[in-house]
Order: C-alpha cells, then structure tokens, then sequence
C-alpha cells in the first residue's frame, strides 16, 4: 500500500503527515493486500479567514474495482482527516465484502 500526502495552500508538517499515515494504516488494515495506492489531498479553502474550510480529499486505488473517492471538510483539519480515512475505510471494507460474496455466489 502505498501512501502520497500533498498539502495546498499550507505546509505540511512532520506531525500532520504522521498523523494521517498512521490513521489511513489503520483505517485500511485488513484491505492492505487489495489497496495499491491512497492519495491524499489536504487544502485550506478559506485561507486566513478561518472557518469551516479544511479539506480532506482521499483517493483510493483498489486492485480490480473502482477507485474510492471520499471527501471531508471541517473548521480543524485533523478532524477532517480522522472523518475522512474512516469513511474511506468502511467504503473499501464494503466493496470488498461484496465483491467476495458475488464471487462466492452468496
């Protein structure tokens, strides 16, 4: 599973990029052998102003389905991240459940 953070319109610091990788290991852990990249995009669309304007953007490549896309914006973007990756994970979980069962013809 391969992992790519960019951040626009800020810096991305040591502790957010820590902070996302390991929340995206975790949501993602029992897929890790069907996942083969997550790109995530962070951007602040309200700039100095403040507000409810921290985006998480998650794109999910998973070997033989369609990709996942999952988005999230709130006014701290940790939250916006922990919301997204959980969202992203249960969504993965899902298509590959029902994808197992079509193939086991349940």
């Amino acid at each position: 599973m391969q992992i790519d953070i960019q951040a626009r319109g800020f810096a991305l610091t040591r502790g957010l990029r820590e902070h996302a990788e390991r929340r995206l290991r975790f949501a993602f852990g029992a897929a890790r052998p069907e996942v083969g990249r997550i790109s995530m995009c962070l951007s602040d669309d309200n700039g100095p102003r403040g507000g409810e304007g921290m985006r998480c953007r998650i794109h999910v490549a998973v070997a033989g389905a369609a990709a996942v896309v999952i988005e999230d914006t709130e006014a701290d973007l940790y939250v916006a991240i922990d919301r997204a990756a959980d969202r992203a994970g249960r969504t993965v979980a899902r298509r590959l459940t029902r994808r197992r069962d079509h193939r086991a013809g349940l």
